[in-house]
């Protein structure tokens, strides 16, 4: 006889009220609510109820047992001992992985466990957009089998540097962790990725790398757009052309000697934008260009770096390559907007675009960011040359309000500008004391 309806907790082949435990599970307070079930669905089925003459076998599953103690992975165990060594590697003296291995952040919190290499927080992010060549877990919050802390071991930043790195021209940008994403980007995928720089790749010479040829999108005049224009560079002649579909002749030619490059993703208002500047007419000029491709913008970049180095080296022959390198290229010290007045001091302050070249000592000055010439330059000298920068202003000038000014002193005159807030007036009164002291 078999009466099977729901599961009371009840145990094989016994009735209910017996077996041991069942007190506890029914409650100690005589039948509980399973038994009564189990009455009342016997009397509906007419079977009777169970108790007297034969015992009939009751098919349930057994009851509830007694808590156990969890017991853990064995994997879990070795949870913190292997997050302890992880963090000695990232710490080792000698290894390089002190600091990231793509772009020199220091104290990196992840890594590379297919390529073996310690990466900051920034770096990891383009790596996981890599997962045929890289897969990547946080020291602290992710778990780190024992195989694999002996493949961080066995590898690091040194050995990823000396095989990925072996043949890195001395022209090409590698970038720091404050340059922009698609600098980045390349120079990652350049190393894993396409291995340009192993030890078996072919290193082209400078003149051969300094000479391109495409199409770049230029700023047209009055900002409005950008316009597809035909580029050419070559080392060997020492100049840079861009065209126009109307012209037949090149709208300008541009000298290497003044050539200059550098990124400017937010004020040309796109991931791959650059600004090429040079000097005509004894004026500094701007161009503002972008392509759709990072790796093509990057190597139009470094292509013009090797083209200025193709030019400083064969022009300064004896000058050590570590004092060369820095000329290659150059961002601006800092940029952003100021008031100006005029000479007389009189005149109503104006806002203006700042620009400071630290190399050319000059600071540059514009009505608009994006303008293709600027409106005039300040050159900055020595401190020993009479050149002063001040946080108040000559006596001869006076404010109605009180605002965060600068007074730069030249043997010529006094420049007077004003800054947004007290922040900016202290780090633009930085990076003017820092060209003045410098050699």
């Amino acid at each position: 006889m078999k009466c099977q309806r729901r599961n009371f907790g009840l145990v094989p082949g016994k009735l209910p009220g017996t077996g041991p435990g069942w007190g506890r599970w029914a409650g100690a307070r005589g039948p509980g609510r399973g038994e009564r079930a189990l009455r009342t669905a016997c009397r509906r089925r007419g079977r009777g109820v169970p108790g007297a003459g034969a015992v009939p076998v009751l098919h349930f599953p057994a009851g509830p047992s007694l808590p156990q103690t969890p017991r853990r992975a064995p994997a879990a165990m070795d949870y913190d001992r292997n997050k302890a060594l992880l963090l000695e590697l990232q710490r080792a003296a000698g290894t390089g992985n002190d600091r990231c291995a793509d772009c020199g952040e220091p104290d990196p919190e992840w890594a590379s466990y297919k390529l073996g290499i310690f990466i900051c927080l920034n770096c990891s992010g383009i790596h996981r957009n890599l997962p045929e060549i890289s897969r990547v877990k946080s020291l602290r919050l992710d778990f780190w089998e024992s195989n694999l802390i002996e493949f961080m071991r066995n590898h690091g930043n040194l050995w990823a540097k000396a095989k990925y790195e072996a043949k890195v021209p001395p022209y090409y940008y590698i970038p720091k962790s404050h340059d922009c994403l698609v600098l980045r980007q390349q120079w990652i995928r350049a190393k894993y990725e396409r291995g340009e720089f192993l030890d078996t790749g072919v290193c082209h010479d400078p003149c051969s790398a300094g000479s391109r040829e495409g199409c770049l999108w230029k700023l047209g005049k009055g900002h409005r757009q950008f316009q597809k224009r035909q580029f050419l560079l070559s080392a060997r002649e020492g100049v840079m052309k861009y065209y126009s579909k109307e012209s037949k002749g090149p709208k300008a030619v541009i000298s290497v000697e003044t050539l200059n490059a550098m990124f400017q993703v937010e004020k040309t208002g796109h991931s791959h934008g650059l600004q090429i500047t040079y000097i005509t007419d004894g004026q500094t000029r701007n161009l503002f260009v972008y392509h759709e491709s990072g790796k093509e913008i990057v190597d139009w970049f470094n292509a013009i770096r090797a083209a200025r180095y193709h030019y400083l080296r064969t022009t300064f022959p004896n000058v050590p390559e570590p004092e060369l390198i820095p000329r290659i290229t150059r961002n601006f010290v800092k940029e952003g907007y100021m008031e100006k007045t005029g000479p007389k001091q009189k005149e109503a302050f104006k806002v203006r675009w700042f620009c400071l070249d630290s190399q050319e000592r000059n600071l540059l000055y514009f009505k608009n960011p994006l303008d293709a010439f600027a409106q005039g330059q300040v050159f900055i000298g020595r401190r020993d040359e009479g050149y002063e920068v001040r946080d108040y202003l000559p006596q001869k000038v006076w404010m109605k309000k009180k605002k965060p000014v600068i007074t730069l002193v030249t043997p010529v005159r006094e420049f007077v500008f004003i800054c947004e807030n007290d922040k900016k007036q202290r780090e633009w009164m930085d990076a003017l004391n820092g060209v003045i002291t410098q050699p």
